[in-house]
Parts: structure tokens; sequence; C-alpha cells
């Protein structure tokens, strides 16, 4: 984590986003727009003193996808998305557009995390995102993708 640049898609209260800021990425991009989830991240920030190196876009995960802009020169070296359980639909878009019109966002090597219900099977292509790893437990899944290498 030390010196990545870290995407938080659907951040919520920011924890995750936070926990990657507190283990050393040198930037961190929280991507929400529920009014009440921006209300406790923006408080959350506050109170832990997260300025330099933190950023907060209040819109839809869809929308900042397509705008397609990242302050990291190289892109980001993380991706996480935890989209709320009831918007299935939203793994496929957001995996999708990080695989194809969207990728430009992401480093050179870089690893997008999905967490999911264990029940929801997501697939194991989405353009040039290839799944690497899954993790279940419980109720819970994580998978692991990482772009394509091209030749």
């Amino acid at each position: 984590m030390e010196g990545a640049t870290f995407l938080d898609l659907y951040a919520g209260s920011g924890a995750v986003g936070i926990e990657a800021a507190s283990r050393g990425a040198a930037s961190v991009v929280l991507v929400e727009r529920a009014t009440p989830a921006l209300k406790v991240l923006r408080g959350n920030l506050e109170k832990l003193g997260l300025r330099g190196g933190v950023r907060v876009e209040a819109l839809s995960v869809a929308a900042y996808l397509r705008r397609g802009r990242t302050t990291a020169a190289a892109g980001f070296d993380l991706v996480f998305l935890d989209p709320p359980y009831e918007a299935a639909e939203e793994y496929a878009t957001v995996l999708g557009l990080l695989g194809s019109e969207a990728k430009g966002l992401l480093a050179e090597g870089a690893t997008v995390i999905a967490e999911h219900r264990r029940r929801e099977k997501l697939e194991d292509c989405y353009g040039t995102l290839t799944r690497i790893r899954l993790l279940e437990q419980g109720d819970a899944g994580l998978s692991f993708y990482e772009t394509a290498i091209s030749f």
C-alpha cells in the first residue's frame, strides 16, 4: 500500500479509503454520491484530520469513470468497489467500464477488488480485466482482477 494510488468506489463512510491512507497510500480518491453517506464520510475525514492526499468526488461512480480523469499521473494502482448489494447490476457496469473505456484510469499492473455477495457470481473477464483470485467467506466474496498484459 505504501506509495500506492487508491480509488474507492461507492466509498460510503470512507472506511476502506481511510484505511488505505493510514497504511501509506500516496493518494486516495473516494467516490460517493449518496448525501447521507457523504455527510458521514466528510465528518470522518474531518475528525481524522485527513486532507492532503485524500479527495472526495461527490458524483455517481459511472459518471466518475466516464469522466476518466485521475490525479495519479500513471493511473490508480488499486481500485476497490463495493456497490450496495441490492444494486447487483453495478458490478457489470463498473467492471465493464474499468475493463474498456475507463481503463486509462488504471496504472500498469493495477488490481481491482470487487466485494460482493458470495452468491453473486461475477464474470471471470470484463474487457481487459481478468479475475486472478476469488476469496469467499460466509456470505461475502472478494474478486480480484488485473489488467490483461498486452504485447
